[in-house]
């Protein structure tokens, strides 16, 4: 069985000690009237329980059975039809959702701790849920007010699920390949055709209905991804007092058998001139979508950070029971046979690097989602828009780098456990597999990486990232721990971004070949700017909890140290250029 259990210390040190959440929501209106500190205290204690005593067992028995499919029907692991009951009657689905249509309406600086539970008690049970909630904001940002109202209430309370479709044989990257057809009806729905695969969540038996927002082009748009329209289409239509209707042509021809995620149902969708409604405006569906995904690339990446925490919960605990030979420094248990491994320096260099990337990582998952709520809730104008720039700045690299950092943390806690982390007994084997997904999916991080320097910093001239390294400096000024070391790494930054802005208009390769390292520098850049804040807090609150506060000082310390030399290697890497990786001819690979 999996064992997890929330982090709960440290996601109170991130929420009120590293950003004082209460008084964040206490000058947004639309939030003070429905949390404060103590809420989002007892919202957290909720969500450790049913993660960690509900789903988490569930997640090893899931794997070992994964998803049956027959006839057309998907069957979930044993347990999961109960557990999800059990999840929905806790309203959790529509945590952050329009109180408007039934959700809680909840910050996305408290979702994002919860989501990170979810993904660390269990990968496959989550994604049925996180698909639901980006089909909200969807549907809420961009539907006309007949679809918010009968489709949005059931979704957020986990009655009926959301899916997204997207992907076809010929059309990954590049959207504008798709060949889905959607044909306009007399009675203003629409008749879509054609076939979606990777579709999580696309039959399953968990819900009474599935809502599939599914990218389509009209018999009269242009070509490209400038013709693509955003269509929902029910898997049973919807009767105008909300009852189930007629089965819609939306069906599963079979599903995908794969590495990981194995109870989580990946379809293969087939739509047969099925029924379907326009979402937001013709020929602008990818504009509709990209807010279903960009919240899909927050959470995923988020994925990568749960999936870290688990690796490091079981990695640790087993280092501390596991007895191997003697410490360098002479016997730590004398009367027994041999020392616990976690007196062994590469045990604990391994510890240490998972837990300084994903405490860095939860702070930085917070960050994003205060960005985020200022992005929605700030009264201001210009907060709000400050806030949206921020956001997209800081997406690409969350999903990206939680999402690297993740398997390489996955990876060091199967090296932990040796011998016994490779064989599926002690679950770890599972983690790494799981996590995989995550560097792959709603984008790959190469794309993402592209997505960061290219549209991101280069094509606005590095403004948006120049008002974040700008906030970074001016907490330097009085940095009371890690400043000289912060600021090196932001000269490092801003340095390289300058570089990269001057030499991209003269070489046309530059971006793609430099991309990931660049994400990457600005990963662990970020990643220090709030481990010096953190370090700062925790030495001027020493005293009230010495325990975990000299922890957070010391893997502060760790992570300067060690982990943020690497940018040291990265810059080096980016300033080389592109022309070593084609200086051998396409035939000669």
């Amino acid at each position: 069985m999996t064992q997890y259990t929330a982090p709960l210390r440290d996601m109170r040190f991130v929420l009120h000690d590293l950003f004082d959440a209460q008084a964040l929501w206490a000058r947004l209106p639309a939030l003070a009237e429905r949390v404060d500190a103590d809420t989002a205290d007892a919202i957290l204690e909720e969500a450790a329980k049913i993660t960690g005593q509900l789903i988490a067992p569930l997640s090893r028995n899931g794997d070992e059975q994964g998803v049956h499919f027959e006839a057309g029907q998907v069957t979930t692991p044993d347990g999961f039809r109960e557990a999800w009951r059990t999840y929905r009657e806790g309203g959790w689905v529509g945590l952050g959702g329009n109180p408007e249509y039934g959700g809680m309406g909840m910050p996305k600086m408290l979702a994002v701790l919860f989501e990170e539970m979810l993904y660390a008690a269990d990968c496959s049970f989550s994604l049925y849920s996180a698909l639901s909630a980006g089909t909200c904001l969807a549907i809420d940002a961009h539907a006309d007010e007949a679809l918010k109202a009968t489709f949005l209430a059931p979704l957020y309370s986990g009655q009926w699920a959301g899916t997204m479709c997207l992907t076809e044989p010929q059309a990954g990257t590049d959207l504008g390949l798709i060949r889905t057809r959607a044909e306009p009806q007399a009675d203003g729905s629409y008749r879509i055709s054609g076939s979606k695969i990777f579709i999580t969540g696309g039959e399953q038996d968990l819900t009474e209905n599935i809502v599939h927002l599914v990218l389509a082009r009209l018999p009269d748009a242009p070509a490209g991804p400038k013709g693509i329209s955003l269509f929902l289409v029910p898997k049973y239509l919807v009767e105008a007092d909300g009852s189930l209707g007629a089965r819609n042509g939306a069906h599963c021809g079979s599903i995908e058998h794969k590495m990981g995620i194995k109870a989580s149902a990946t379809c293969v969708m087939n739509f047969d001139a099925a029924t379907g409604y326009l979402v937001g405006e013709a020929n602008r569906g990818l504009a509709a979508m990209f807010t279903m995904m960009n919240y899909e690339r927050l959470s995923i990446g988020i994925q990568g950070l749960g999936c870290a925490e688990a690796s490091y919960q079981s990695a640790a605990r087993y280092a501390c029971e596991r007895l191997q030979s003697r410490a360098a420094a002479g016997p730590q248990v004398r009367d027994g046979i041999a020392d616990p491994i976690i007196h062994h320096g590469d045990v604990r260099r391994m510890l240490l690097t998972m837990r300084a990337l994903t405490e860095g990582g939860r702070a930085f998952a917070a960050y994003v989602g205060q960005q985020l709520d200022l992005s929605r809730y700030a009264e201001d104008a210009g907060e709000r828009e400050r806030a949206q720039r921020q956001v997209a700045l800081l997406t690409p690299v969350a999903k990206a780098f939680f999402t690297d950092n993740g398997l390489e943390s996955c990876v060091l806690g199967q090296q932990v456990f040796g011998g016994h982390g490779y064989i599926r007994e002690w679950g770890q084997e599972q983690r790494v597999r799981d996590v995989r997904i995550a560097q792959i999916y709603e984008g790959t991080n190469g794309i993402q990486a592209l997505d960061l320097l290219g549209r991101k910093v280069l094509a606005d001239g590095g403004q948006a990232l120049f008002a974040f390294t700008s906030e970074v400096r001016a907490f330097c000024v009085d940095a009371p721990l890690h400043r000289d070391a912060l600021l090196e790494a932001l000269v490092r930054l801003e340095r390289t971004s300058q570089w990269l802005l001057e030499q991209a208009p003269r070489d046309v390769n530059l971006v793609s070949a430099t991309a990931v390292e660049y994400l990457h520098l600005f990963g662990l850049t970020a990643y220090a700017y709030l481990w010096a804040r953190m370090a700062a807090i925790a030495q001027r609150k020493l005293d009230e909890d010495p325990a975990f506060l000299g922890a957070k000082l010391a893997c502060a310390e760790f992570f300067f140290q060690r982990l943020l030399p690497r940018s040291l290697a990265l810059e080096a890497s980016i300033q080389a250029g592109s022309a070593s990786l084609y200086g051998m001819a396409s035939g000669q690979f």
